[in-house]
């Protein structure tokens, strides 16, 4: 790929034309060669490095690049002097085991609030991360430094249409101030976690059709919501602290 393609992977449809997305600085780029011992896919990897890390010891191709051409290619403004052009995973490509649970994202906007999720999904382990059409893409950037190389680890699928999820999980369960609090015996017996837009939430006609059942998390209510990130953060918590 050429150096010039590589400074267009900063916008999601050359991301999605191109097939490759960019990981940046030494903790993601070791995150991603953690995951390609495990997953083939990532092996297809390639590296990029000023002088500083030209002895980088690495399992794909390496070219030395100068200064100036790094400050062009990184989305920092920083930058360390190490990124990687990785491929695009195709649904099933990014990790190489999917959970039995899954997390559903409505339109999550944040970056920072997709990163912060998919760490905790990798923390835990053995959820699948749901996203419907209109998220943020999650090979923005920005998402990828804010996952801390958790995007490598976690089954991710994006497009996803709240209309096929009863098709795929027969029990689908959502947040709700009015539901019951998800300390309930049978709030862990749910194959689908729906989380809404951090503004807007689900349209209540889309949670009506699916026939979500609908938990809350107790709190002193002294503000109008938690914070998207927080939520997902919490329900995942609950779910393992249950688990036998």
């Amino acid at each position: 790929m050429k150096l010039d393609d590589i400074k267009k992977l900063h916008q999601k449809k050359y991301r999605q034309s191109l097939g490759h997305f960019l990981v940046e600085g030494e903790h993601l780029v070791l995150e991603l060669e953690k995951a390609a011992t495990g997953n083939p896919h990532w092996q297809q990897a390639k590296l990029f490095v000023t002088s500083t890390y030209e002895h980088w010891p690495s399992p794909w191709p390496k070219t030395i690049i100068s200064d100036r051409q790094m400050a062009q290619l990184a989305d920092t403004k920083t930058p360390q002097g190490i990124l990687a052009v990785a491929p695009l995973p195709t649904d099933k490509a990014g990790t190489s085991t999917a959970g039995g649970k899954a997390i559903y994202l409505h339109e999550v906007q944040d970056p920072g609030n997709l990163g912060t999720i998919l760490r905790t999904l990798a923390w835990f382990g053995g959820m699948r991360c749901l996203l419907s059409p209109g998220s943020v893409d999650p090979y923005n950037p920005k998402v990828v430094r804010a996952s801390m190389g958790a995007i490598f680890h976690v089954p991710l699928e994006t497009d996803v249409n709240l209309d096929s999820l009863p098709s795929r999980y027969p029990r689908i369960a959502c947040l709700d101030i009015g539901g019951e609090p998800i300390t309930s015996p049978g709030f862990q017996n749910h194959d689908c976690y729906l989380f809404g837009n951090e503004a807007r939430g689900v349209p209540e006609e889309a949670l009506t059709s699916l026939g979500t059942g609908r938990f809350t998390i107790p709190g002193a209510a002294a503000v109008e919501s938690l914070n998207l990130a927080s939520a997902v953060n919490m329900v995942v918590y609950e779910l393992n602290r249950t688990l036998p």
